[in-house]
């Protein structure tokens, strides 16, 4: 009989679903906060202003300092109280370029790359579902097979991460690759597809002795296409990604999620935030990716060398990735979760798992967490057809 494994990562305390927003139900969307706005005509007329500016704003170079025309910033002063300030989009809402769009139209400065680190354009609302993995097929498998074969092969075994994963992989390889069509189909992966395929994919542990693992991993987000064949500056790369709204976004994201606070590396969220504004920068001009096949260590594919006078300002965008204590612990702990997952003793070892965050006070949930989730993993084995 086929055996059916069911994660529970967060079962929301009873009767609490209708209260959380989901994928299609942001509470404040910026298109929605748009339609308001154009049924106020000095809103509307304000907004249209505010779309000139764009085209007023230069930003010709990385070297240069851009400014926002003052008329354009008064004008954004005045839908303050408006809806359309505290706006916000997600990645996989429908007309999300829309949706951005019209975020950076009203935040001139933020388009600029003037990132404050509490101002991501995403509402965090992906609400976490059971994950179903067949497991009867993953038993044909040597037992010491490395973790990222297994997880490919639970890819394999769902319809839709086979699907997205095969786009991918095709508009990906060798000399047919066109980069903007590669990166848009591993957008459309990390995006669409479940987290815990995704995550599986891209976040699997490898012996530092398993090159084959390692480069398996490696190879998730197809660096040969994905990523420039000669490393261009950073700050080069960071220019072309904030031209871009998607990318701006992504990058502003990740910078609010995976930001140490401290010279201790105090985090400003948890892990599972930062983890997915990591995983959302694959497929822009940012693409992230590991350096090697014998270590988890993550960069970006650009260099620093001829910044000139912008040498440490680059150095910090890049070390952003490569050095930041937030990304590389969450990339730690979801690599030791599932190396425990699928483990011999997989049971007994994710059940462990709970204990230590119980009883370790660094690893607990913030008080007011267990009124909105009862936070369990559950594992249930069941032995019949599905």
């Amino acid at each position: 009989p086929q055996q059916i494994l069911l994660l529970d990562f967060l079962i929301p305390a009873k009767g609490l679903w209708d209260h959380l927003p989901t994928e299609g139900r942001l509470t404040n969307s910026c298109i929605q906060a748009r339609r308001k706005c154009q049924a106020n005509p000095t809103c509307n007329a304000t907004y249209h202003y505010l779309n000139s500016c764009a085209s007023s704003i230069s930003t010709s170079s990385p070297a240069e300092e851009p400014l926002v025309p003052e008329d354009c910033m008064e004008a954004a002063q005045q839908l303050r109280n408006s809806s359309l300030m505290s706006c916000t989009c997600h990645r996989r809402m429908k007309n999300q370029a829309t949706c951005l769009d019209i975020y950076w139209t009203i935040h001139p400065a933020r388009s600029l790359g003037d990132y404050e680190l509490d101002v991501s354009p995403y509402e965090d609302t992906v609400t976490r579902k059971p994950w179903k993995m067949n497991l009867s097929k993953l038993n044909m498998l040597i037992p010491d097979s490395d973790l990222c074969l297994k997880f490919a092969m639970l890819c394999t075994l769902n319809d839709k991460c086979d699907r997205l994963r095969k786009a991918y992989g095709e508009a990906c390889s060798g000399s047919r690759c066109q980069r903007h069509t590669c990166q848009r189909q591993l957008r459309a992966f990390f995006e669409k597809a479940s987290e815990p395929h995704s995550q599986g994919l891209l976040l699997c542990p490898c012996a530092p002795t398993d090159q084959g693992c390692g480069q398996r991993r490696r190879n998730t987000i197809a660096p040969s296409c994905a990523l420039p064949s000669e490393a261009p500056n950073c700050l080069e790369l960071r220019h072309v990604c904030v031209s871009d709204p998607l990318c701006r976004s992504r990058l502003a994201d990740f910078q609010t999620h995976c930001h140490p606070m401290d010279i201790l590396g105090t985090c400003a969220t948890e892990q599972s935030r930062c983890l997915r504004a990591y995983m959302g920068l694959i497929g822009t001009a940012l693409t992230p990716n590991f350096v090697s096949n014998i270590n988890a260590s993550v960069a970006l594919s650009c260099t620093c060398r001829g910044s000139g006078n912008l040498q440490e300002e680059c150095e910090r965008l890049e070390e952003s990735f490569s050095h930041n204590p937030c990304l590389m612990e969450a990339i730690s702990a979801k690599m030791r979760f599932h190396s425990q997952l699928f483990s011999r003793d997989w049971a007994s070892s994710t059940f462990s798992v709970m204990e230590r965050q119980n009883k370790n006070p660094a690893l607990r949930l913030q008080p007011w967490v267990p009124t909105l989730f009862s936070c369990t993993l559950t594992l249930i084995l069941l032995s019949s057809l599905w």
